[in-house]
């Protein structure tokens, strides 16, 4: 098991000359501008493979600057405001959405906090900053991204981009409850916020096998953060005509997306950094190689990880249809949620006795019964409440057929249930053979069917 740290060692940072911190910073922004256009031609790519397209490829080489050639385009088209927007709000909400996206990038680190590097002759750390509450500031910088959807919508002036924008903010909102939690874990285990120290303390095994349920909540709720398939519902243009963003043009779009993109790669970054040992390189290489871990290779492993990271928020567009709104919100505040403070609650109590020095066969055993027994609980309440709700519903007056229309919404028949008859007009048989345009007519006296004239 993984031992927290007594305290980060964070002196290394804030010595650098001003230069060296301006190199870094640039380097940072230029890390996710590259990223982010080869992401946009690697979706493009991915998702035309996978529905048996061909894809860009007209402009560079494999179309490989598709998305340069898009950036430009977006940049030459026509500026439009539209005349019942808040000018000054309508121009402010793409730059409150794109400059926290970069900022998150500036506490990750691309390998060792020690002087590993030698950048023109200065020996230093390849990450811009660090700071003891850095992942704090990760979760406060995001939800700043939140105002400039939300107040790009307000400021459009129109119904369906103010929809857009509050589907996005209770989306981001809710979805960020259960990744705080899921950060909550990491902070018990590493002893700090530090991501710095977080990745020192993955040396002897990544967080992703120690805190599986932690990962797998950061995954979904990462995708919902980003507004991506399946959770793409404030972009869902059947419903909105294209959401928040529906009144923007030219460059104020293009801020957009690429917030959304760059967003995609920050948090992907913090995976990386929070369960998948951050720029350490993977099991067999770190194995058979001692400096797999010095040098200028730990960013190599840096970027690989969080390519596949890309790489899966592709898959997931490419594969699995938009869920709809109440299904989005159902998951993120009854399952996420309560499942991410139960795993909090229990990861706590393993560190707590851990701490006390009892062995770890007998925290398993303490766990396993707890978990066990309240399982056991809620199925004997469920027996009794499933009971009672049946004693006091009237009997159906035919029990294979439903309501398709009772949730508010058309949904298919389950098996062994059938739809209600459909009303319909009185058998062919049953009425006369009239001329087109002719009025419905009786049937005749003598039971035989009137010819049309």
């Amino acid at each position: 098991m993984t031992t927290p740290l007594a305290a980060e060692d964070l002196s290394m940072f804030g010595t650098d000359p001003w230069w060296l911190v301006l190199i870094k910073a640039v380097f940072c922004f230029a890390f996710l501008m590259i990223t982010v256009l080869f992401s946009i031609v690697w979706e493009r790519k991915v998702v035309a493979w996978m529905q048996l397209r061909v894809g860009p490829n007209r402009h560079g080489p494999w179309g490989l600057l598709q998305s340069l050639a898009d950036g430009v385009k977006l940049m030459l088209k026509e500026d439009v405001i539209v005349k019942k927007a808040d000018k000054v709000v309508y121009v402010l909400a793409p730059i409150i959405a794109a400059i926290p996206a970069f900022m998150a990038i500036a506490v990750i680190p691309f390998g060792p906090a020690g002087n590993e590097v030698s950048i023109f002759g200065h020996r230093t750390s390849m990450q811009l900053t660090d700071l003891p509450i850095a992942m704090l500031y990760v979760l406060a910088v995001a939800s700043v991204g939140i105002y400039g959807i939300v107040l790009a919508g307000w400021s459009s002036g129109s119904t369906y981009p103010l929809l857009g924008g509050l589907r996005s903010c209770a989306q981001m909102i809710s979805y960020e409850i259960a990744m705080g939690a899921a950060f909550a874990s990491v902070f018990l285990y590493s002893g700090s916020m530090s991501t710095s120290a977080i990745v020192e303390a993955q040396a002897d095994r990544w967080f992703v096998i120690l805190l599986p349920v932690s990962f797998i909540i950061y995954i979904v709720t990462m995708v919902g953060e980003t507004n991506r398939a399946p959770f793409d519902m404030p972009e869902s243009e059947g419903d909105l005509v294209g959401g928040f963003n529906t009144e923007y043009s030219s460059i104020k779009f293009a801020l957009f997306m690429l917030a959304e993109y760059v967003n995609m790669v920050t948090v992907s970054a913090v995976s990386v950094t929070l369960f998948l040992g951050g720029w350490r390189a993977p099991y067999p290489v770190s194995t058979f190689w001692e400096g797999a871990n010095h040098g200028w290779w730990p960013m190599l492993w840096f970027v690989i990880k969080v390519q596949l990271l890309l790489f899966f928020f592709i898959w997931l567009r490419g594969t699995l249809p938009r869920v709809r709104y109440d299904q989005l919100m159902k998951l993120g505040w009854k399952v996420l949620i309560p499942v991410s403070v139960v795993w909090l609650m229990l990861v706590a109590t393993v560190r707590a006795l851990r701490n006390e020095n009892i062995a770890f066969g007998n925290i398993v055993l303490y766990v396993a019964g707890a978990v066990l027994g309240l399982l056991l609980l809620s199925f004997v309440v469920d027996v009794f409440r499933d009971r009672r709700a049946k004693a006091a519903a009237p009997a159906p007056a035919d029990s294979r057929s439903f309501d398709p229309m009772a949730g508010g919404f058309p949904v298919p028949p389950k098996p062994g249930q059938s739809l209600p008859p459909v009303p319909r007009r009185r058998p062919r048989q049953d009425r006369d053979l009239v001329a087109s345009g002719a009025p419905d007519t009786a049937p005749a006296s003598d039971g035989k069917e009137t010819d049309g004239v």
